[in-house]
């Protein structure tokens, strides 16, 4: 049993069985991978502008693999993908926090 909860998929999305919640779930996962890819624009745009460190492309590159992970969350769900994402919310969130305490502590928003 655990083993093949380590490595089957959890669920995947079937467009000829999808469900209302299944339907749902893909499209909120979709939007929300718009919303971290926009964030990420934000603050490529902010380094662009300001250039005050390196680290602001690695906090913008740490969004874009989260939304794309929502991107991959939408068709499929397994224990290698929220491992992944777990990791990359982790490094995302010491990358705003460092970011935003060193070069930007006056900016709450992104």
């Amino acid at each position: 049993m655990w083993r093949a909860l380590l490595t089957e998929p959890w669920w995947t999305y079937d467009p000829a069985t999808v469900s209302g919640w299944g339907l749902t779930y893909r499209w909120f996962n979709l939007g929300e991978a718009a919303v971290w890819l926009l964030c990420a624009v934000f603050v490529l745009n902010r380094w662009r502008r300001f250039r005050r460190s390196p680290v602001e492309l690695l906090y913008a590159l740490a969004l874009t693999t989260f939304g794309l992970t929502d991107v991959r969350e939408a068709s499929v769900i397994s224990a290698a993908l929220v491992l992944v994402k777990g990791v990359n919310l982790v490094a995302l969130l010491w990358l705003r926090a460092h970011v935003m305490r060193r070069w930007y502590p006056d900016s709450r928003l992104y």
